[in-house]
């Protein structure tokens, strides 16, 4: 079974999805810049969830060692942690790309605006930083980190995942092994283009209703098996 590093699995969103796959068993690595960070989320994990497999590193040493490495950090960060790890990434693995390219995080004023990398998207802007053979799928942008921490109640929110056919499928299976969350094959990457700024829909919508826990999203009369 593939080992998951999330990269700036520290933060509310990575550290959710470290939880909730830990929980069901598989095994994960938090990177951060600051080991030491990596090393206490790590054991935080530990004492909300008994009997998993999760431990702390930096980041290189995270990305080294896992196959499926999940990229949330904050969008001013992704070129210089691309640049950090690229060397240690290797044909086949799965760089997962979470990151919204919020206006907020490069200077601008409001939450609820993106900005359009030269690439179409964040995920394309890491897949043309990623070595030849490395496949960046896009997923888990508009899920509430407050859900995903939530780890007694199920998830309400589909999870739209977007990239290479064959990494995508293995990307909505880890999807569906969180409780609630179905995994909506999003197509190719360059839909992550649409799929991003999604997030800055939803936390508009968070404002003006006032739910601090974040909501979700989800597409009804979906077929999820339309060959069968």
């Amino acid at each position: 079974m593939k080992k998951i590093a999330i990269i700036g699995g520290t933060g509310d969103l990575g550290f959710g999805l470290a939880l909730r796959w830990a929980k069901v068993g598989r095994e994960i690595i938090i990177g951060s810049r600051q080991e030491e960070k990596a090393v206490k989320a790590a054991q935080e994990i530990k004492s909300i969830v008994s009997d998993v497999r999760v431990e702390g590193k930096g980041n290189v040493e995270a990305a080294k060692e896992a196959q499926i490495i999940v990229l949330s950090v904050p969008f001013q960060f992704l070129v210089p942690t691309m640049r950090q790890i690229r060397d240690v990434l290797y044909e086949g693995d799965i760089i997962v790309s979470v990151i919204v390219p919020l206006a907020v995080e490069i200077g601008g004023f409001s939450p609820t605006q993106v900005v359009t990398p030269w690439q179409g998207s964040a995920a394309e802007l890491i897949q043309s930083l990623a070595p030849p053979g490395v496949h960046v799928v896009s997923a888990f942008q508009n899920m509430s980190s407050y859900r995903l921490q939530d780890v007694d109640n199920p998830v309400d929110c589909d999870a739209i995942i977007s990239g290479n056919k064959s990494a995508r499928r293995e990307v909505m299976e880890l999807a569906e092994l969180i409780p609630g969350v179905r995994g909506i094959d999003g197509g190719r990457l360059d839909y992550a283009r649409l799929v991003e700024p999604i997030t800055a829909l939803l936390i508009g919508l968070n404002i003006r209703y006032k739910n601090k826990e974040g909501i979700g999203i989800r597409f009804t009369y979906v077929n999820l098996n339309p060959e069968e």
